[in-house]
């Protein structure tokens, strides 16, 4: 008799495993939008607070993500309080903002 119990616990683990592979990359390329809350020019970083998505009783997108800035240059663009739409991706464990640009 063989134990196909583990066997099925083992795809299944694997399975989601992959899901979670493949889902990532594809979030990341997502547009966003949010509100500035932070820049520090110097180390080329910003803070984004995202915008509510939608769900009944929350009143805010969340807590504020703090990103590295692919390009630095596009820092000089926005302000704290600017509306901006944004991609993610992670970068050697870093989240960094691969567009940024304000609406």
């Amino acid at each position: 008799m063989t134990n196909t119990k583990g066997r099925t616990v083992s795809v299944v683990l694997a399975g989601a495993a992959a899901l979670m592979l493949m889902g990532s990359p594809a979030l990341s390329q997502q547009d966003l939008t949010g509100m500035v809350t932070k820049i520090d020019r110097t180390r080329g970083t910003i803070a984004i607070q995202p915008d509510q998505s939608g769900t009944v009783g929350s009143s805010a997108g969340g807590p504020a993500g703090e990103f590295k800035a692919q390009d630095r240059a596009s820092l000089d663009a926005v302000h704290a309080g600017d509306k901006v739409s944004y991609s993610v991706t992670e970068v050697g464990g870093v989240k960094t903002i691969t567009k940024l640009k304000k609406q």
